[in-house]
């Protein structure tokens, strides 16, 4: 049966509308990227006939243009699509299995936002965007203040964790004067913040203030968690 055949809300471009990628089979997807059969045969046809050849999706993919046009109704642009495809999809593994940064100490997260900060003659505020496993994800600029001061707004912070789909995040803001000692606006601000946090249920794991070596002690940074003043 073609596809053109098949009642509409069994069609894979409609079930995919309808019920997300991640609903349908491989013959279902493997259609949509082939777009048309050939003549008499569906896509989905099509599709079967190329994973009953070669078995698994990972010899699928490792297929070359000539071995996926001996499929009948694979031609020189199909075949093409298909290869375009799984070689995106290797590149995406490739990029998940490729470790981040563990930021899981303060020290940790100083050391990736030294020489951002030193550069900066104003207060910026960022944000460390982390996965589950405290790895990171990003980096944002939330905003940029005047010599002494600068404004972290709990919409700006928490915009890009949701939008990133992080689980963690740290905050991070430098003091163009050296010192890195928490002022009280620094405290205020990083409470509000926690309590924003929990009700999107994304924790708020510190709140770092770099500062310059030689200011205020051994570290040229200050942790507001092992300072003791990490609370909502």
């Amino acid at each position: 049966m073609l596809i053109r055949d098949t009642p509409a809300q069994e069609r894979p471009r409609e079930r995919l509308l309808s019920q997300g990628a991640a609903q349908l089979d491989s013959a279902s997807l493997i259609a949509i990227l082939l777009r048309t059969g050939t003549k008499g045969v569906s896509a989905l046809t099509v599709a079967q006939q190329l994973l009953n050849k070669f078995q698994t999706l990972q010899r699928l993919a490792q297929a070359t243009i000539p071995e996926l046009r001996q499929i009948k109704g694979i031609g020189r642009d199909k075949a093409i699509a298909l290869q375009s495809a799984f070689t995106l999809a290797t590149r995406m593994a490739r990029e998940l299995h490729s470790e981040a940064p563990l930021l899981d100490t303060p020290e940790k997260i100083a050391d990736l936002l030294r020489e951002e900060c030193r550069a900066s003659s104003v207060e910026v505020f960022l944000v460390v965007l982390l996965n589950a496993r405290r790895r990171l994800i990003s980096i944002e600029k939330v905003s940029q203040g005047t010599v002494d001061a600068t404004v972290a707004h709990a919409r700006e912070v928490f915009r890009a964790a949701i939008t990133r789909n992080a689980s963690t995040i740290v905050l991070a803001h430098n003091h163009p004067s050296g010192d890195p000692t928490p002022s009280d606006a620094d405290i205020r601000i990083t409470r509000d913040l926690i309590r924003a946090g929990q009700l999107l249920h994304i924790e708020v794991l510190d709140h770092v203030i770099m500062g310059r070596a030689g200011n205020s002690g051994v570290n040229d940074y200050s942790s507001l968690r092992e300072l003791g003043l990490f609370s909502a």
